[in-house]
């Protein structure tokens, strides 16, 4: 009992809970309340305190509680306030409320607050409340102010309900497409170097791009053409007859609605193959509904990470090398994204059919 001779006051609170239980424990068996209170240099009052306790509850009346403020007490906002202001974060952007910028900072918040209810918190403050209402401060997705929410929520409810139903009824194979342009002098990405001092990266001065097309099953099954043409309608052709040769059934493939997706050329040759693929179209103004966007932001993030390419044929072959990479399996990746990628090449034809 030599780590306990001090003020009870000091003791934490597992301490104090298991002598409060021992001196009862004492009580019981017989103890007078003045040798339990010597024994553990109490006062004779908080023994009987203890005991009063023991006999009105039992042992949980004994136990420690939380000490301080409840969650949520003696708060300047009340919980309806709060859930306003929450909802009001959620919901709008500061300047749709009269406020300054379109991202929510602690002090925009603060001045939300102060708006509505003539309360100032200091940003710390604010800070606090954001954490208690299981706020994040993180990296928002973009949205263009020409997409139309109706026909999104169309999408989602019914259009891609009914193209996974026909795509089932049919047997077929579901993919998404998108075509990304990878250009020589794009920079992305960091890298160490000395403190006031930027770091240079040699790069070829000559401008040129190249375009990668692919497409990605909902069961995680990618195919790609690298391409150092410019993407149109004779480009899309040849890479819809390429992914229909990889498949023994029909492809149901979902594209956006570039203008070479809609051209006449596009359109001619899907007659002449409407039993090996279908084409059906996103909402304009929505590549967040494309999954296969993922595979253009890993290959634009990461190619810059490994190329040094100082011509268009270099920078294809690096752009064909990193493709698969950029689809391995990983803890953030969508779940169709978990197996390895195919590049698309002609179809074999059979000598024996000229």
């Amino acid at each position: 009992m030599s780590d306990l001779v001090r003020d009870a006051r000091t003791w934490s609170p597992g301490a104090q809970e298991a002598v409060r239980l021992l001196a009862v424990s004492a009580l019981a068996e017989g103890w007078d309340r003045a040798e339990v209170a010597s024994l553990f240099k109490v006062s004779a009052r908080a023994v009987d305190n203890w005991w009063a306790k023991w006999q009105a509850g039992g042992r949980d009346a004994l136990l420690s509680r939380p000490r301080g403020r409840r969650t949520g007490e003696h708060q300047v906002l009340s919980e309806t306030e709060q859930a306003a202001v929450r909802q009001a974060v959620l919901d709008h952007i500061p300047c749709g409320l009269r406020l300054s910028g379109q991202l929510w900072t602690r002090g925009l918040t603060g001045e939300l607050i102060f708006k509505l209810y003539r309360v100032r918190f200091t940003e710390p403050g604010v800070g606090k409340y954001l954490k208690r209402w299981e706020l994040t401060f993180q990296r928002p997705d973009k949205r263009a102010v020409e997409q139309d929410p109706e026909a999104v929520r169309i999408w989602r409810e019914e259009t891609w309900p009914a193209i996974r139903a026909k795509a089932k009824a049919d047997n077929g194979e579901v993919l998404f497409a998108d075509q990304a342009g990878v250009r020589s002098d794009q920079v992305t990405g960091r890298t160490w170097g000395a403190k006031g001092a930027t770091p240079v990266i040699r790069r070829t001065g000559n401008r040129f791009s190249v375009n990668a097309m692919s497409a990605i099953s909902t069961k995680g099954r990618m195919h790609f053409m690298v391409l150092t043409e410019s993407f149109d309608a004779k480009i899309m052709c040849r890479f819809l007859d390429r992914l229909v040769g990889h498949f023994d059934r029909k492809v149901h493939l979902i594209v956006d609605r570039h203008s070479a997706h809609r051209s006449k050329t596009v359109r001619t040759w899907l007659a002449d193959h409407k039993d090996q693929i279908e084409l059906h179209f996103l909402p304009s103004y929505s590549p967040e509904l494309n999954p296969d966007e993922l595979v253009n932001a890993d290959l634009k993030r990461g190619l810059p990470h490994t190329h040094r390419a100082r011509n268009q044929t270099e920078l294809a072959a690096e752009t064909r090398r990193v493709l698969p990479p950029s689809t391995t399996p990983t803890s953030h990746r969508a779940r169709i994204l978990r197996r390895s990628a195919r590049p698309l090449r002609p179809r074999r034809v059979n000598p024996m059919s000229f």
